[in-house]
């Protein structure tokens, strides 16, 4: 990674969705800028609030978008644009159905999975070959109930594992920073391993 490298979380703006299982990404980027004495500001002509830190001796922007999920593309692009990021120097932070609570993955390009997030991200860049960070955060069962299951709270036990993913998650940005991205992968999946 460059000098300057961009982590994006992905969420709804808004007390509303705060606590919401489509906002893990913005949980993730929390956790990450907990003791940032700067905090997050609204770029309005970024459409996104940024925080910049500087992470075991490297420069990072962290972005949450201020568009809802499905608008969030043009932030991504916003930003990478104005501080001249490269695609390889960027890592999407997301929810992902298709993992159980208290498990999350590391992946470099591959497809948006039906994210909707992810896909609109896909539609404002040409290259999508940028690192992913997925927080399980479990299915509902039926396709149907997908909308009301991302936008609703998780139960006080799955909500825990989330959030236990998520600080096993943030120990090993160090080495993703640094390049050791094999390494990160290999602690994080080891780690985390759903329980039987």
């Amino acid at each position: 990674m460059s000098e300057l490298s961009l982590i994006v979380g992905l969420g709804n703006p808004g007390p509303k969705y705060n606590q919401t299982r489509h906002n893990a990404g913005f949980w993730f980027l929390d956790a990450l800028s907990d003791d940032a004495p700067a905090g997050y500001r609204e770029r309005v002509r970024l459409s996104a609030a940024l925080c910049r830190i500087r992470f075991f001796d490297k420069d990072c922007i962290l972005a949450k978008p201020t568009t809802y999920m499905n608008n969030c593309g043009r932030a991504v692009r916003a930003v990478m644009d104005y501080y001249n990021i490269e695609t390889k120097d960027v890592l999407v932070v997301y929810d992902d159905l298709d993992l159980p609570p208290g498990i999350a993955r590391l992946k470099q390009g591959g497809g948006h999975g039906g994210h909707n997030g992810m896909r609109d991200i896909f539609r404002h860049l040409e290259n999508t070959d940028f690192m992913r960070l997925r927080i399980g955060i479990g299915h509902p069962g039926h396709k149907d109930a997908v909308t009301g299951y991302v936008l609703s709270r998780a139960p006080v036990d799955q909500e825990r594992l989330i959030m236990e993913s998520i600080g096993t998650a943030v120990s090993v940005i160090p080495d993703v920073l640094t390049g050791q991205v094999a390494r990160a992968t290999k602690s994080l999946h080891t780690r985390g391993v759903a329980p039987a």
